[in-house]
């Protein structure tokens, strides 16, 4: 393998003659390095620049799949994101292919990435993408739970407070939703979730997908999380169903403030948050309103 972690700047061997770059987006394995993508390693080759998140997971990505690495290689990672970006969107200025990869899964989703994409937009940069593992689709075909609509929420926040103010504004949400956490914060996460989703509702915990000891457990959040107490090890996906449709007559106005409230706690204003209440509900906004204000105004508010 030849390159090296050095400077994105400088001249572009190789490099595209009509002096327009091109960004790609490329996939790596979550687990099992078979899994690469075929195309993976014909761009590794012909790439003028290789930026990794991590150079070191690279070359052994590069090892395992039997592929050279023509360009030069650097790194590109959450810490030096922010200043390195400017350099690989002046690279594509000049002409050059810029191979994008992170240390597992698709760049940009939850990974380094999304700056560099924005500034190739903006410059008017081809942007295309080598397709590959997604520990999130993955991780939602095995859970056994409804995959016909869902949302990827990311890292939870690692504040207690902050986190459980975010799954509160997700509670009523109906699609399956996704989320990936640290295994230390495990359990801490699905407690929060029993919390603020209530005690029965259905997840599944893929931990170390397509890898040697991959496991799914699946069952009631409560129970979910008094397993992790004990301690889990590994990369970990929870996917989550969403809540249940609810007649809005069999919402009270309780209900209704505690769901305003909980998106104010997650930043809202409370006329936006009213008016997503009423949307997620099928109640009025006005009742939805006169609800809010009726509670301000209880003794003891």
């Amino acid at each position: 393998m030849t390159g090296s972690a050095d400077s994105a700047s400088g001249g572009v061997p190789g490099g595209s003659t009509d002096g327009i770059g091109t960004l790609v987006l490329a996939g790596t394995p979550i687990g099992d390095p078979a899994d690469a993508p075929p195309r993976l390693a014909a761009e590794l080759g012909r790439a003028d620049i290789v930026a990794a998140e991590d150079t070191r997971r690279l070359r052994r990505l590069a090892q395992a799949l039997g592929a050279s690495v023509g360009g030069r290689v650097v790194s590109y990672f959450e810490g030096n994101e922010s200043a390195r970006t400017p350099e690989l969107a002046d690279a594509l200025d000049g002409g050059a292919r810029v191979l994008l990869v992170t240390d597992a899964g698709m760049p940009s989703v939850s990974d380094p990435g999304y700056r560099l994409v924005a500034a190739a937009v903006e410059r008017g940069v081809r942007v295309t993408a080598v397709p590959g593992p997604s520990a999130v689709l993955t991780a939602l075909a095995l859970s056994g739970l409804p995959v016909d609509r869902f949302c990827f929420e990311g890292f939870l926040p690692r504040k207690a407070g902050e986190r459980l103010a975010r799954l509160r504004e997700a509670a009523e949400e109906r699609r399956t939703l996704v989320y990936f956490e640290a295994p230390h914060r495990l359990a801490d996460a699905l407690a929060a979730m029993a919390e603020a989703f209530g005690p029965e509702r259905r997840a599944a915990v893929c931990r170390e997908l397509t890898k040697t000891y991959e496991e799914v457990r699946r069952g009631p959040l409560a129970e979910l999380a008094a397993w992790a107490a004990d301690g889990v090890r590994g990369e970990i996906t929870v996917v989550v169903e969403g809540a249940p449709e609810r007649d809005p007559a069999d919402l009270d106005d309780g209900e209704l403030v505690r769901r305003v409230r909980a998106r104010e706690e997650a930043g809202e204003r409370r006329k936006e948050a009213i008016a997503a209440v009423a949307a997620d509900t099928g109640v009025p906004k006005r009742r939805v309103f006169d609800a809010v204000v009726a509670a301000k105004h209880a003794p003891g508010a």
